[in-house]
């Protein structure tokens, strides 16, 4: 009994100790012979993370000038070649910031953390607002719904997995929103509807690491045939930091055809008239072909691939016929304009 009571006596007598163990650092932050460099580069772009007196960085810094310019020829750039604190200050690397996190229960013990600058977010919103407010985007307007869809959907993924090591990755809930509002807008424009009714047309849920989530997804259903399906949205938005990315091979048995060509052609519907009668693709040589001087107004169907700015068009056999005899060709039904699409 005697000894427990000792033991519970010399623990009573740790706790003060190790309570303030927690508040110090691993290294003794007053040696004046710690030094620790890391280094990270990609293509030309790099940074260098040193744990040292900011006059070393600066001497590293105009070493390492001189020996790209003696032995490189190269020359670093003064407005982004920049010595900054880590934990007062930003620096910038590929579009993220980079700076380090103190723990407020453990002063000392920060780490590295990559964010999403406040003027990226911005910059991508102002895309798709104008005042703002979302807006819609008129370059769209001769496309189907699910290219429309799909376009917001790619350009939206693209920001996401861009920044999925990002502490802050949240912060891309302001840009669903411009975006979202811009591409119900652009499809509200198109069928001189309403953003309300797209919405509610076009709804649906997704699943994602973390569950459903919801998304805008145009789904095109083709007989004996998988269906095309186009969604935006539906991405979890929690950082990844320690997401590993494979780079995707060809395979000989499995070809992988990203081509919007493709994807055009197998929804087998003229994109002039929307009919599915012996579709076929109209070529022309290069875009300038499609520029006629001395006329005001051009052919529909050369109007509708100059604001695409492409060389190529699906068309069934009759407007195909009427193109090269110079003819007038059919025009979409405004009613039946996405009579397959869900």
């Amino acid at each position: 009994m005697q000894r427990l009571k000792a033991k519970d006596a010399s623990e009573g007598d740790l706790k003060p100790i190790r309570a303030k163990l927690r508040f110090l650092g691993k290294n003794d932050q007053f040696d004046p012979n710690y030094r620790r460099l890391r280094y990270i580069r990609y293509a030309d772009d790099f940074l260098l993370g040193l744990d040292g007196p900011r006059e070393e960085a600066g001497e590293i810094k105009v070493r390492l000038g001189t020996f790209l310019r003696d032995h490189l020829k190269l020359e670093l750039s003064p407005e982004k070649t920049l010595i900054t604190h880590a934990r007062t200050e930003k620096a910038r690397f590929l579009g993220y910031d980079v700076s380090t996190f103190d723990n407020p229960g453990r002063p000392g013990h920060g780490h590295i953390t990559p964010r999403i600058p406040p003027q990226v977010i911005e910059e991508k919103v102002a895309r798709y607002t104008r005042g703002g407010k979302p807006a819609h985007r008129p370059e769209l307007a001769n496309e189907s719904d699910f290219t429309i869809v799909g376009t917001y959907g790619q350009e939206y993924r693209g920001y996401t997995q861009y920044y999925a090591y990002a502490n802050n990755r949240y912060w891309l809930h302001r840009l669903h929103w411009a975006m979202r509002f811009s591409l119900l807008k652009t499809l509200a424009a198109k069928h001189k509807s309403s953003v309300a009714k797209m919405a509610e047309r076009y709804s649906a849920n997704a699943i994602n690491e973390n569950g459903v989530a919801k998304c805008l997804q145009v789904i095109i259903q083709r007989p004996g045939k998988s269906p095309l399906v186009a969604t935006f949205g539906g991405q979890s938005l929690k950082a990844q930091p320690f997401r590993w990315i494979e780079d995707q091979f060809l395979d000989r048995d499995r070809v992988i055809c990203r081509n919007e060509l493709i994807q055009r052609v197998m929804a087998d519907e003229c994109e002039l008239c929307g009919s599915r009668d012996r579709v076929q693709v109209h070529h022309v040589r290069k875009l300038a072909d499609l520029k006629i001087e001395g006329r005001k107004d051009a052919p529909s169907w050369k109007q509708v691939m100059a604001s695409r700015r492409r060389k190529t068009l699906i068309v069934c056999k009759g407007c195909h016929e009427a193109i090269h005899a110079g003819r007038p060709t059919r025009t979409r039904d405004p009613q039946d304009a996405n009579t397959t699409e869900n």
